[in-house]
């Protein structure tokens, strides 16, 4: 049977995208023999493809390594996920599934204020008890990774928003060791643009949850992916060159300061 011209985009996209999965995993070390990773699902586009890409990924006999799927709900957040279409989802590519139920403490709540007298952002407190829940959960199952959903966007958009608004050249990495615990955290979607993501979520039908929060489109973020997009006018590649440029960094033409 002949394929019509809308299945053969699909299957350039699906290849382009693992591709590029299998690639990050190869290039960054992301994936070793006998890992057990965690995977936040939030159940956005973007961790739905993670799944995807993983649980497929998983099947195969090299490296033998195992998923679980864990999807975070924060009490004080107006989320709504449909909990029986991420369990069929995860079941479809042979995902474990389970959920964690989290809330801000009254303490977080009470404590407006840092140190240096700045008022703590509403997301910074969602995203840190999310976060921790996550680990709670990767402790409990004995798993030695978190796999988050961030794409080549998001790191690249991190580097700008780190130069422009904390003077730091930095972003987050697609392979980082925690500290105080043997857990890694893995971006493998991190040489994915976000525009392949949202072609392949609208051709796969993936189910759209609502998302409620009145914060989502005034972030620095929003800013920063405008900003992003006007670069892109002056140069169409402008995200492989910022990536590049990670991976480039020239000290030595950089400012030093002199011992003394």
């Amino acid at each position: 049977m002949q394929r019509t011209p809308e299945q053969i985009a699909y299957l350039k996209l699906q290849s382009r995208l693992t591709k590029r999965f299998h690639k990050a995993c190869a290039d960054y070390g992301l994936i070793a023999d006998g890992d057990h990773i965690l995977i936040g699902l939030s159940g956005g586009k973007d961790s739905l493809a993670l799944v995807e890409l993983l649980g497929k990924r998983a099947q195969i006999h090299v490296p033998h390594f195992r998923v679980t799927a864990v999807h975070v709900r924060v009490k004080e957040r107006d989320y709504h996920s449909d909990l029986s279409y991420l369990e069929d989802f995860c079941a479809r590519v042979r995902v474990p599934f389970i959920v964690r139920d989290t809330e801000i403490c009254d303490e977080a709540k009470g404590e407006r204020r840092e140190a240096k007298g700045k008022e703590k952002h509403p997301c910074f407190l969602c995203s840190w008890y999310r976060r921790k829940a996550l680990f709670d959960v990767a402790q409990e199952l004995g798993c030695n990774k978190i796999a988050l959903g961030h794409h080549k966007d998001d790191l690249v958009e991190t580097l700008l928003m780190n130069l422009i608004f904390q003077g730091s050249m930095s972003t987050i990495p697609p392979l980082l060791q925690m500290e105080k615990m043997p857990i890694q955290m893995i971006r493998p979607l991190c040489l994915i643009e976000e525009k392949d993501i949202t072609q392949y979520a609208e051709l796969s039908g993936y189910q759209k949850q609502t998302k409620l929060c009145p914060l989502e489109k005034v972030s620095s973020r929003a800013e920063v992916k405008q900003l992003l997009s006007q670069l892109e006018a002056l140069n169409p590649n402008v995200r492989d060159s910022i990536w590049s440029a990670m991976e480039n960094i020239k000290s030595d033409y950089l400012p030093r300061k002199a011992q003394r």
